[in-house]
């Protein structure tokens, strides 16, 4: 097959003890997921899950044992950090059951949601998508995956992020609203999951601005961490 112009590589992440890396479909990410997230963004309870999309090319793959550089990007002057477990769809599937969501999970990563905050809370407020806060360029900064076989007890994992050596973002794992088997079930209602897709599951509290030259290092239990730093 030819096309009119070379197609770009296929987004990718490294898979941790294997050669082959997992190539990306989509990537999925869930909103307001954590209870004292959901409260400093102004909103409390067990709401129904919500979902948005980043384009796979949103990818920062960051290599075990590297500091990536990400740029900061265009049009914002409030750009977040969003510390968050990534889980790796292996099996496809819709309407997945919660009992058995498990066994399409590949593995687990960390992984950064970068968000352009002026301009997401520009767009609420006048009831328009916000995409442009969410899907930029190197908006997603994410790890090796650790195959779910190999990741220890992900549910009680704890999550962190440190911001130049300062904690950020700290909590585990057992704390999110809607758990990682829930929130396949509700995404395979709505979509029919890939083998390739990611699930971005949610942040917890302490979400706050990064600059230029700072260096963030984020966490979870029994995961390769991550290492970047803002360009």
């Amino acid at each position: 097959m030819s096309y009119v112009f070379n197609p770009p590589a296929v987004a990718s992440l490294p898979v941790l003890g294997r050669g082959e890396r997992f190539p990306i479909h989509r990537i999925y990410c869930v909103g307001r997921n954590y209870e004292e997230h959901a409260k400093e963004m102004g909103f409390t309870g067990r709401e129904p899950p919500f979902f948005f999309l980043k384009p796979a090319d949103a990818v920062v793959a960051v290599e075990a044992g590297s500091t990536a550089e990400v740029e900061y990007p265009t049009l914002t002057q409030n750009l977040h950090h969003e510390i968050e477990l990534v889980v790796a769809i292996g099996k496809g599937g819709k309407n997945i059951k919660a009992a058995d969501a498990l066994q399409h999970i590949y593995g687990y990563a960390v992984g950064l949601d970068m968000t352009r905050r002026d301009l997401q809370n520009e767009m609420k407020k006048q009831g328009r998508p916000w995409c442009i806060g969410k899907a930029f360029e190197q908006s997603a900064p994410i790890g090796p995956i650790t195959p779910a076989a190999q990741a220890g007890n992900i549910v009680n994992a704890e999550i962190s992020l440190q911001v130049n050596g300062a904690d950020r973002q700290r909590s585990h794992i057992n704390k999110l609203i809607w758990n990682i088997a829930e929130t396949i079930e509700h995404l395979s209602a709505a979509w029919e999951l890939q083998p390739g897709d990611l699930i971005m599951t949610g942040t917890p509290e302490g979400v706050a601005a990064v600059v230029k030259g700072d260096v963030l290092e984020g966490a979870v239990t029994g995961l390769t961490p991550i290492r970047l730093q803002i360009v």
